[in-house]
């Protein structure tokens, strides 16, 4: 698995809704995992067209 670093949720959500425009598929929506707050963990997951999968994510707050 990738994962990519983003400074706003709003691209980790524009990240993901493109992915799956794109035919990928969804292995987890974009969402708080754990507590929102300072160190918080908002991710998606979805798996590209070669069954790849990656994740886009922001540690902190919204």
């Amino acid at each position: 698995m990738a994962a990519i670093v983003v400074d706003e949720r709003a691209k980790v959500d524009a990240l993901h809704a493109k992915a799956l425009e794109l035919g990928g598929s969804c292995e987890g929506s974009p969402g708080v995992r754990g507590d929102d707050g300072e160190q918080a963990f908002y991710a998606a997951y979805f798996r590209d067209l070669d069954g790849n999968k990656l994740c886009a994510f922001r540690i902190g707050p919204a």
